[in-house]
């Protein structure tokens, strides 16, 4: 969507919401999108949800400290954990086929166990015995202040985000870092100590293992393994933000890479194949998408042509890929009282052609909204 430069930002802005509203409204009018709130859950111990997971369909929900468990079955809340208050709030929630882990304020990364119905606290990361074994060489401690130093291997700032990719964990900081774990044995495999600037907010991994961190700095930088440094290098630096980027998503095949920011803006990058600065760049910038009027807190990819994003407007919006004109918002949903801070697919029933998807705020409430439509069933034959 493209604006008039011409034009006082004020006026920009409202016509480009209003742009997006009427497209919104155009579209369900004319191909019957519908959208409601199914239910909504509230978590039992705080007024704010600061992240979201689905897992063999429960509903993992964090508030403050606390990890709520629901069955979506049903929508009944099943098992509350992590009752440390010292851990500080969680910010991210990712799985592997045995194990639950969570990001902490504390700088920790926590692992967990279903025993029964319960879930059971197995280790910490790093572990004591990773921490005992690498503190024995000084090569392995690296400087995070003037003068304090820490083992490579530890985050010394709140672990912003995990993602798994293949047996491996990638965490993030807002010491400006990211990691690599085996997730088998919980060691720490790699760090780049200084990927960024300033805080590192959202990070996503395509299957071929390329690597997309987004910073306060404003960027996004994408790091491919090396093999013959056995590390991560920066390939590319991806600059259109004007303020802080706090979401990343990639579709499915990995083609397509999101991003959101304080700018209120959410770019859309697709790979092409261009030399700059004689470094191969492969992903190159394609549109900007306006409609949201605050920071773009969130996003998520749904199916291969619909993403969802979630702002500090209190608003979630679904945007669909046309055939000819880019990405346009297709619905807008209310509801929320407080900015949206997470976003979760909910797998769908394959033969009602419904995409739910779930919406955590830092009013405390969980809406799970079911979107549908001839418009989906015949650009997303998949779903």
């Amino acid at each position: 969507m493209h604006t008039n430069q011409t034009l006082p930002p004020q006026t920009t802005l409202a016509l480009q919401t209003l742009h997006c509203k009427q497209i919104s409204s155009l579209l369900s009018h004319e191909t019957f999108i519908k959208h409601q709130c199914i239910n909504t859950l509230k978590t039992l111990n705080s007024h704010i949800t600061t992240c979201l997971a689905v897992h063999n369909n429960l509903l993992y929900a964090a508030s403050t400290n606390i990890i709520n468990v629901f069955d979506l079955s049903n929508h009944t809340h099943i098992d509350s954990f992590n009752d440390n208050p010292t851990s500080g709030s969680v910010k991210s929630i990712a799985f592997n086929s045995t194990n639950i882990f969570t990001a902490h304020q504390d700088s920790k990364i926590r692992v967990w166990q279903i025993r029964l119905t319960h879930h059971h606290l197995v280790s910490t990361l790093p572990t004591l015995k990773d921490r005992l074994y690498r503190s024995l060489l000084p090569k392995n401690y690296v400087h995070v202040r003037r003068h304090k130093k820490k083992l490579w291997i530890e985050h010394c700032d709140t672990v912003s985000g995990l993602v798994m990719n293949k047996g491996l964990m990638y965490s993030i900081s807002w010491d400006k870092s990211f990691k690599i774990w085996n997730t088998s044995d919980y060691y720490c495999l790699e760090s780049v100590n200084k990927a960024h600037e300033d805080a590192v907010n959202a990070i996503a991994v395509s299957d071929n293992g390329v690597v997309y961190t987004a910073s306060a700095d404003g960027c996004i930088r994408v790091w491919e393994r090396n093999d013959s440094v056995k590390r991560h290098t920066l390939v590319s630096t991806l600059e259109k933000h004007k303020s802080t980027i706090n979401a990343l998503a990639l579709n499915g095949d990995g083609s397509v890479l999101f991003s959101g920011g304080s700018d209120r803006l959410i770019m859309v990058w697709e790979k092409k194949m261009m030399i700059k600065n004689g470094v191969k760049n492969n992903m190159g910038f394609v549109e900007e998408l306006w409609g949201h009027t605050g920071a773009v807190l969130c996003l998520i990819n749904v199916q291969d042509c619909l993403f969802a994003s979630g702002s500090s407007d209190r608003t979630v919006r679904i945007w669909q890929r046309g055939k000819e004109n880019g990405y346009q918002c297709l619905v807008v949903m209310e509801g929320h009282e407080k900015p949206v801070k997470s976003l979760v697919a909910v797998s769908a029933e394959v033969s009602n052609g419904v995409v739910s998807v779930c919406s955590g705020s830092l009013d405390g409430e969980i809406k799970i909204w079911d979107i549908s439509g001839s418009r989906i069933n015949n650009i997303c034959p998949q779903i």
